[in-house]
């Protein structure tokens, strides 16, 4: 064992050498293999993060929460023209299933309306996602108040001229003033801030609580009701936590099939969606985008390691006397081997390191300029960058030193000299 141990260091020792004396060739070779590892870790961090941040966003969530609209959230079997010509999900739909479904653990009716700009004195913050929903939604997303309160059950269902603002939506509008009573304009009236929402940072596609503001549905009922032109709607369901959820969806949908007046052999005009299947979408998308990743990155770490390999057989070349040298003083083959194949070993090692300190500087960069959305470096995909690195070497530097350890010593001297 000792001798094996020795051999060991005897050939690392002597690789680090060789590494040392050839230092442009030693760099060139770095390079290809830096260029590889730092590709598929960066691609890799960036997917990871950004599957870790979508995942954060979705943790407040019951994965069981529904949404029942005319919209489907993934792929469907149903043509697009038949989607289009289903009856929009409205508010009496709404005030069916609260009625008629048990085991609701909470209930909202929301409506689909996009930005608006809000004004306040002279100042406007544009595009902001102004969401329409009865005040049910402040359970079912697990919002948290920082400041004044969320609107009851009373103001919602009166339609009251209320709102709340997102944490970055109160800073854009109010600086560091109190809105709290203040009176606001948005779609073209006056609404008066009741609460604001506590941080929460960066959500799914940049859409975040933070950057959002909430005001009861009926209100905008008042001048936009719906109808088949109107803004589409849906019903959020979050069922109760004991029930079994999928006898909850099959007594939802016969209900509301009844509701609508389906006959037995009509399809569904309706989609109930559920996060879950949403959690499923992106753990597809987030695999697609790895694969892709690895395909693309694969051709980089392909050229790091020909340019070992090329460089290996060059050190062969140069060294062939020296080998020979070895070889007739005692050296045995094995020894000769590991003497190159941990050049190529170490060569390939410390340009997986130095790939794997500019990934690290990249998403450190990236992290601070991005604010909310974290870019991070892994354990894991650390391990696998140094993983790959010694692969890349191991497999580079195989058929350079096997051919270098075959050499005749006595051939070797006289091609050298």
């Amino acid at each position: 064992m000792l001798v094996y141990l020795r051999l060991f260091k005897e050939s690392f020792t002597f690789a680090i050498n060789a590494l040392r004396n050839n230092k442009l060739r030693t760099f060139l070779s770095l390079l290809g293999v830096t260029i590889g590892i730092f590709s598929i870790i960066a691609v890799l961090a960036a997917v990871d993060s950004l599957d870790r941040n979508i995942k954060e966003q979705l943790s407040g969530l019951d994965k069981n929460t529904m949404y029942l609209t005319k919209y489907s959230f993934g792929p469907t079997s149903v043509p697009r023209w038949q989607r289009d010509n289903f009856p929009q999900v409205e508010h009496d739909d709404y005030e069916f299933i609260e009625g008629s479904v048990d085991d609701i653990e909470a209930i909202a009716y929301v409506i689909f309306g996009g930005s608006e700009n809000l004004r306040y004195e002279g100042k406007t913050v544009s595009g902001v996602n102004v969401t329409p929903v009865s005040n049910g939604i402040y359970d079912i997303e697990n919002l948290k108040i920082e400041s004044g309160r969320f609107y009851n059950e009373s103001e919602s269902n009166s339609g009251a001229p209320v709102i709340v603002l997102g944490s970055s939506t109160a800073t854009n509008l109010f600086d560091n003033d109190n809105p709290i009573g203040k009176t606001i304009r948005a779609y073209g009236r006056k609404l008066k801030v009741i609460g604001v929402l506590k941080k929460v940072g960066g959500g799914i596609g940049g859409d975040s609580p933070d950057e959002r503001a909430y005001v009861p549905a009926n209100f905008v009922r008042r001048f936009n009701n719906g109808g088949a032109n109107g803004l589409p709607g849906a019903v959020v369901i979050k069922p109760k936590k004991d029930v079994d959820f999928d006898a909850f969806e099959s007594v939802l949908k016969q209900k509301y099939r009844v509701y609508r007046g389906l006959k037995a052999d009509e399809p569904d005009n309706f989609f109930i969606n559920k996060l879950s299947g949403l959690t499923d979408a992106v753990d597809s998308i987030i695999g697609f985008m790895n694969g892709v990743g690895w395909t693309i990155s694969a051709f980089s770490l392909l050229v790091g390691g020909f340019g070992i390999a090329n460089i290996m057989f060059v050190s062969v070349k140069e060294r062939t006397n020296l080998i020979g040298i070895q070889k007739s003083l005692g050296a045995k083959n094995r020894f000769i081997l590991f003497q190159f194949l941990f050049e190529a070993i170490v060569l390939a090692f410390i340009g997986g390191i130095v790939g794997l300190i500019l990934v690290w500087i990249t998403t450190t960069v990236l992290s601070n300029f991005t604010g909310d959305f974290e870019f991070v470096l892994s354990a894991g995909n650390m391990m696998l960058g140094f993983a790959l690195s010694t692969a890349i070497g191991l497999i580079s530097g195989i058929v350079p030193a096997i051919s270098a350890s075959k050499l005749d010593p006595v051939e070797a001297i006289r091609t050298g000299m």
